[in-house]
């Protein structure tokens, strides 16, 4: 998908989608709440939050658990990706850029050149965001 493709309807709707999802978010050691709206090719939506724990490293963030979702459903190609997030106590907060680790999910999945990273303020190709981003293509594995 183009970033000319995704309509001002798409749009908005991915991102209230996102806010949406971030009411679920469980963040009590941060109090960073986040949440994501994942577009699939075939049109489907799926929603993720940001899971805390007080070990911190198995703390998984909204966009991967929007991925994990759409991927424990069988659903493994995707258009864009919506993320608002912020302090817990900000009702519309607008959201930072994914993780390095939630680009690498996202290079598994998605063309760099054509999956959209949609904030609330703009939108971006995963390439701006991991321009030298290492996926499946560099073991000749998908095409």
């Amino acid at each position: 998908m183009n970033k000319s493709d995704l309509t001002e309807i798409q749009k908005n709707n991915l991102i209230d989608a996102a806010y949406r999802a971030r009411e679920f978010a469980y963040a009590p050691y941060s109090k960073y709440t986040v949440g994501a709206a994942l577009l699939a090719k075939n049109g489907s939506i799926f929603t993720g939050c940001n899971i805390e724990n007080a070990a911190y490293t198995p703390t998984n963030c909204a966009e991967r658990t929007a991925f994990f979702k759409a991927v424990s459903e069988g659903i493994r190609e995707f258009d864009a990706i919506a993320i608002v997030g912020g302090p817990d106590d900000v009702e519309e907060p607008t959201a930072g850029t994914p993780c390095g680790v939630c680009r690498q999910v996202m290079m598994e999945f998605c063309d760099p050149q054509e999956f959209l990273i949609v904030l609330p303020d703009q939108v971006m190709t995963l390439k701006e965001i991991l321009p030298l981003g290492f996926g499946p293509a560099h073991l000749n594995i998908r095409e």
